[in-house]
């Protein structure tokens, strides 16, 4: 884990629908930060009005933006340094340079009045390099002593995301490098803020996506299954987030033959392809495949083009699990399949069958609420 070093808790949203959302949750406005380095004026206007002044930037544009429009804001430098073997780097779109844009823009700042509060940066989505961490957290650190050069109180750093998610990865790499770079680079006694944006790394793997096989084709060598979901749905990630997904039968039987097939989605597109070449055993109309790993960056984009629905949660608990939660947290038996005969070591999904109401739906199964 990446140590409790003068963190606490924010929530990062990046336009104005998410901070309605988590204002109407009873969150304070000091603890939001409007993550978005380019926002729409109306945006800017709205944040000001419902007083979330935490707020990135990475370009001068946007200072005179916020000058206009939001001048008491607190403003976070977004730098860039991307793993460049990262899933989805976000350089191409976020960040100033470090070494020329950075120091110029805190000057820019200075120059308008505007008050900078520290530095914020994001490797890149499924980072790959732990080092780059440490690299952006030490230019962090030439930032901050440049800022505070030009009178800015430096306080916060985000560290971003970037963090792995899926079964089967682990953190511990990426931890020990963030850990000792802010040892040597922002010590505790300095008390700056560090704030993260693990997403990923908290969702992925929550969710396993069940669908149905509604449609087969055969040729001598190849079987084609369609399922109820695919591109413009959940698995809109093969498309925009660089994911690769695998697919298991919910009830795998040992003796069925191993064919070379793929998979299809619902849609008339051509291209609503979810896996091109795959060994899956032969199966039949109606039986049900599932995808693990589902949780990030699906559900939220997916669209119901050509009437196809987006699918429903059904969120599955381990029993002793249930009964340790239900008497600590506002749910009710109804929001959950309780699963009695849940073996440990084994996932809901491959015991009992999901509960979709029928065989057009596809559903997430939110697998456990604790990990």
């Amino acid at each position: 884990k990446i140590k409790a070093q003068s963190l606490s808790a924010r929530n990062v949203y990046i336009q104005r629908a998410e901070i309605n959302k988590i204002l109407d949750l009873g969150v304070s406005p000091n603890r939001i930060i409007f993550a978005n380095p380019a926002k729409p004026a109306s945006h800017l206007r709205h944040s000001a009005a419902v007083s979330v002044d935490t707020m990135t930037f990475d370009n001068e544009c946007e200072l005179y933006k916020v000058k206009n429009l939001h001048s008491q804001a607190r403003l976070v430098l977004r730098i860039r340094c991307d793993d460049i073997t990262a899933v989805c780097p976000l350089g191409i779109k976020f960040g100033c340079e470090i070494t020329t844009e950075a120091p110029r823009l805190l000057q820019v700042a200075r120059s308008l009045d505007l008050n900078i509060v520290g530095i914020s940066f994001h490797v890149g989505s499924g980072c790959r390099d732990a080092s780059t961490f440490r690299r952006a957290i030490a230019a962090a650190r030439e930032l901050f002593d440049f800022g505070i050069k030009l009178g800015f109180n430096m306080q916060l750093l985000d560290i971003g995301g970037g963090y792995p998610g899926n079964r089967g990865t682990y953190i511990d790499k990426i931890a020990e490098v963030v850990n000792t770079a802010l040892d040597d680079f922002f010590p505790i006694s300095e008390g700056v803020q560090i704030i993260a944006e693990p997403g990923r790394f908290y969702t992925a793997s929550a969710f396993t996506l069940a669908t149905n096989i509604h449609s087969k084709r055969t040729s001598d060598n190849h079987t084609m299954y369609y399922i109820n979901d695919g591109v413009y749905g959940s698995f809109n990630i093969l498309l925009y987030d660089h994911a690769t997904v695998e697919a298991e039968p919910l009830n795998f039987d040992p003796t069925k033959k191993l064919i070379p097939c793929s998979v299809w989605g619902p849609t008339c597109d051509g291209l609503d392809q979810v896996i091109e070449n795959c060994i899956l055993p032969e199966m039949d109309i109606g039986e049900w495949v599932v995808f693990k790993n589902m949780g990030a960056y699906t559900l939220p984009v997916a669209s119901p083009f050509n009437g196809f629905p987006i699918p429903k949660v059904h969120a599955v608990i381990e029993e002793s699990i249930w009964l340790l939660l239900k008497d600590c947290l506002p749910l009710s038996e109804d929001q959950f399949t309780l699963n009695s005969d849940f073996i440990m070591g084994h996932d809901p999904w491959s015991i009992s069958r999901p509960r979709c109401s029928s065989p057009h739906d596809s559903g997430y199964i939110f697998e456990n609420l604790v990990h």
